[in-house]
């Protein structure tokens, strides 16, 4: 699937606002409340190579989430995340058909034009989530774009 939006901000802030720790927190909040990532340098450099996980909390207070690794990164243009598994409680799993529902890739290209950014979002879903990241990853998007345009 593909999203795309457009973001009133340089590169360099949507970049930094899409992949920063703090920042990541709030416009994912879309998808879990709880979100949050563990790894890739903490501080949101992601990477090539690093491992990250992708985490958050479900409604009965159990973590899970993804297991990804960052397989590309140029900063302020491109970011490509291999996810391998899923995360359920603190047990990574990369094997079986549970795992293989959930690996794929998720990439961000960043484009600017003229002081404004567009942010392209390629991932791979499984049938299941088809409709979910529909409806939602559009939310997501919007939510980047107003924490980008605040300043």
């Amino acid at each position: 699937m593909q999203f795309t939006t457009s973001i009133n901000a340089p590169v360099a802030t949507v970049y930094d606002k899409m992949i920063g720790k703090e920042t990541f927190k709030q416009w994912t909040s879309v998808f879990n409340p709880s979100s949050d990532y563990e790894g890739g340098d903490m501080e949101g450099t992601w990477q090539k190579g690093a491992k990250v996980l992708f985490v958050g909390t479900d409604k009965q207070g159990k973590r899970e989430g993804m297991v990804g690794y960052i397989r590309e990164n140029i900063p302020n243009r491109y970011i490509s995340i291999e996810y391998v598994g899923i995360l359920d409680g603190e047990n990574e799993i990369t094997e079986g058909p549970v795992a293989e529902d959930w690996q794929g890739f998720e990439n961000y290209a960043f484009e600017g034009h003229n002081g404004s950014t567009t942010v392209t979002v390629d991932i791979d879903v499984n049938d299941q989530m088809v409709e979910y990241f529909r409806n939602t990853y559009p939310k997501a998007l919007e939510k980047l774009r107003e924490i980008c345009e605040r300043n």
